[in-house]
């Protein structure tokens, strides 16, 4: 993809409107486009990687402020910054790299990538918060990963929706938007 002013305010605004998206109350827990960009952005910006990890990141860091905003001046319980969220920056910027590899943009593989994004987001995710601290309280056994695994499901289950949905709009709405552009250009 070939970065020009316009694509710039058209990334500026989805990274705008991605990060408002993960802050809205009442949002069901994981379900967030974050996964979807990150495997967006590693398809289409070959050429320029930075792109690749910019994009989910820095929505990421916008609505962890916003988060922090709101928590400080008392609007809600989720705090934007805490301990260990490094991680999860860095295994959002791992994903970008399973997005390299659906750079041919065939459907099979990015189903694929869908699917095997979010589910590594997860074992990875919560296997380092029940070995970090125990997570929820688990014990540090097999038995309390597997629960740890378990508390985590409802997270996981919605991370696998939206990177679906998310990956399909975006997705979707690049071939769309290049189809109608090319069709546009052998016109004129």
């Amino acid at each position: 993809m070939k970065i020009n002013k316009n694509v710039l305010i058209s990334l500026g605004l989805f990274v705008l409107v991605a990060s408002i998206y993960r802050v809205l109350p009442n949002r069901p827990p994981g379900f967030a486009p974050q996964i979807a960009m990150a495997l967006f952005g590693g398809a289409f910006f070959m050429k320029n990687k930075k792109w690749a990890f910019i994009l989910p990141l820095l929505s990421m860091f916008i609505s962890d402020v916003i988060y922090q905003v709101l928590y400080t001046n008392g609007y809600t319980q989720i705090a934007g910054f805490y301990s260990g969220q490094l991680l999860n920056y860095i295994l959002i910027g791992s994903i970008t790299l399973i997005g390299f590899l659906i750079s041919d943009g065939k459907i099979a593989k990015l189903l694929l990538a869908s699917v095997s994004a979010p589910t590594a987001f997860f074992f990875v995710s919560n296997t380092i918060v029940w070995f970090g601290n125990g997570g929820y309280q688990r014990p540090r056994t097999f038995t309390g990963l597997v629960q740890c695994l378990a508390d985590g499901l409802p997270f996981y289950q919605n991370s696998l929706i939206s990177t679906v949905v998310f990956g399909a709009l975006l997705f979707g709405g690049y071939s769309m938007l290049t189809k109608t552009s090319t069709q546009t250009s052998q016109i004129a």
